[in-house]
């Protein structure tokens, strides 16, 4: 069997576009509780908890907001691939 993603239209905020302070305030905005940190072992990365777990965001990464507030991050490649801009009305 075969299966199409259905179309869902999300928000992101890509970090080597931003500064870090902007990409906090999109995540802080969310009315989820969201849980993010720095990582000792890497001050140039940061950690957030997902429904999947914890995931790390590197700088060039996309910061997504899911369907249902959730936060995670995504590789740019992987971004490209799988969205595309959407106009706002």
């Amino acid at each position: 069997m075969k299966f199409r993603k259905k179309p869902v239209v999300i928000e992101a905020i890509q970090w080597s576009r931003v500064i870090l302070d902007e990409v906090v305030h999109f995540i802080a905005s969310s009315e989820s509780k969201v849980i993010c940190r720095v990582p000792f072992d890497d001050p140039e990365a940061f950690e957030i908890e997902t429904l999947e777990g914890t995931m790390r965001a590197s700088k060039g990464d996309w910061i997504i907001k899911g369907v249902k507030g959730e936060f995670y991050p995504c590789k740019p490649d992987i971004f490209e691939a799988t969205y595309e801009a959407v106009e706002e009305a």
